[in-house]
């Protein structure tokens, strides 16, 4: 039977029968397959509270979105108002405001809760 994961033995183990499940051929709607998803929620629970993944930079988000995107810096330019504005956020010398993390939000599909952070 299936249980919550508590230390860290137990998620060594979830993760060495995971990866077992994953190499046999597993029929969709199987008992195998619910114990699979099973497993694999547990463990992505245990994950979020023993190994959180912080957010990134609000600049590097930026950043990284922009190059993934193809966007060049003109671009940005327009989205966050003018030239200037751009480089100074860029740079770190001018913070976001409100209206400018509603448009990247919206442009960049950046979410808000990455933009807010202090920086």
């Amino acid at each position: 039977m299936l249980k919550p994961i508590k230390t860290e033995e137990e998620y060594n183990n979830a993760l060495a029968h995971i990866y077992e499940l994953m190499q046999s051929d597993i029929e969709e709607g199987s008992a195998k397959s619910d114990e699979l998803e099973i497993l694999s929620i547990l463990v992505k629970e245990y994950e979020l509270v023993h190994y959180p993944i912080p957010l990134p930079n609000p600049l590097d988000a930026i950043k990284f979105r922009m190059d993934q995107m193809n966007l060049s810096e003109n671009e940005l330019s327009t989205i966050l108002g003018n030239r200037s504005r751009k480089s100074e956020i860029l740079s770190g010398k001018r913070k976001l405001s409100l209206s400018m993390i509603r448009k990247l939000a919206e442009t960049l599909n950046i979410p808000a809760k990455v933009l807010i952070q202090a920086y």
